[in-house]
């Protein structure tokens, strides 16, 4: 990611030079995303902007050191009261929580009654995923949906970025980020991840012929490094562009509002749970940095084998 702009020094003097030092931190040895960072600093800005009102001015080091749990509860009470949702309330705190750690690990200032606030409760959600049929049906007939205005290859560049997302379990932006020569090892390819880590995918053989044929009608000659999934412009294909392609399968095929593509990468890694599949491999092949995220999927996979036999066995009808 490019190297972060700048705040505006004029909107909070005197803790712009900390925010300056956190976004170089987040950027340069964090990693995030560029979604990320925005986040982060969009919701820290916010913060700051309830603690100039509570003091009546732009707030310094002193100020934000000084806060008492009682402030961090008004802030949140004000998020809500904004008409946030408990998990974007939660979201907004742990940026704050995220900014606090920075300044704490640095020795630039403590603040302690941070850590005496409780995020907002939020209930436990599990993965959406899509049956094995209907994760078949949709890379079937998504090429069906494709615009008619457009040639044979959109058609087929579709069904190759379906393909991919269920036989591999990838990210929508890893799959988008992929360049011509990423797949030339044809059985194993090396992704990027989340804070740029790599890691190695096998890949189906089902795969790598439904690319070659997307590839082999593609009007533009695509040359290794240049983008794999390129929009009718010939530019890096954008994931709003596979969104509305599943969403047009999707209501044709009758399936619920969570069958996204993302849904794919989730049958992805349940369907391997339930066919045997070991839960540190699964970690590593979705590329999980924490085994407790690739762990729902086994509560997806007893929720499953509940709904079955409640549903089937005599004695759960009674």
């Amino acid at each position: 990611m490019a190297k972060a702009e700048k705040l505006d020094n004029t909107l909070f003097p005197s803790i712009t030079p900390l925010l300056n030092q956190w976004q170089d931190y987040l950027v340069s040895e964090k990693r995030v995303s560029k979604h990320t960072h925005e986040a982060y600093m969009r919701d820290v800005t916010k913060f700051l902007s309830f603690v100039a009102g509570y003091h009546g001015k732009s707030p310094t080091k002193s100020d934000l050191e000084d806060l008492k749990p009682a402030d961090f509860r008004s802030y949140l009470a004000s998020r809500r009261r904004d008409g946030l949702t408990p998990a974007s309330v939660a979201r907004s705190f742990s940026a704050v929580r995220a900014f606090y750690k920075f300044l704490r690990r640095n020795k630039i200032l403590i603040n302690d009654a941070i850590d005496a606030v409780s995020s907002p409760k939020l209930k436990k959600r599990l993965p959406r995923p899509i049956s094995e049929t209907a994760a078949k049906r949709v890379i079937n007939d998504v090429g069906d949906f494709a615009s008619p205005a457009a040639n044979d290859w959109v058609a087929l560049r579709d069904i190759a970025i379906l393909t991919l997302l269920y036989g591999c379990g990838l990210r929508v932006s890893e799959a988008l980020s992929l360049n011509r020569g990423d797949l030339d090892r044809k059985d194993i390819m090396t992704v990027r991840g989340k804070r740029n880590k790599e890691r190695l995918v096998p890949l189906l053989p089902i795969v790598n012929q439904s690319i070659e044929h997307y590839l082999a009608a593609c009007p533009k000659d695509i040359k290794p490094g240049e983008p794999l999934f390129i929009g009718v412009r010939g530019k890096r294909l954008n994931a709003r562009n596979v969104q509305l392609a599943m969403q047009k399968v999707r209501i044709a095929l009758g399936l619920p509002s969570t069958a996204t593509p993302h849904a794919l990468r989730h049958s992805f890694a349940t369907h391997l749970l339930s066919a045997g599949g070991d839960l540190r491999t699964i970690q590593e092949l979705l590329g999980h940095a924490d085994l407790s995220t690739t762990q729902h999927y086994t509560d997806v996979d007893t929720a499953y084998l509940m709904d079955v036999y409640n549903n089937a066995h005599p004695s759960a009808k009674k």
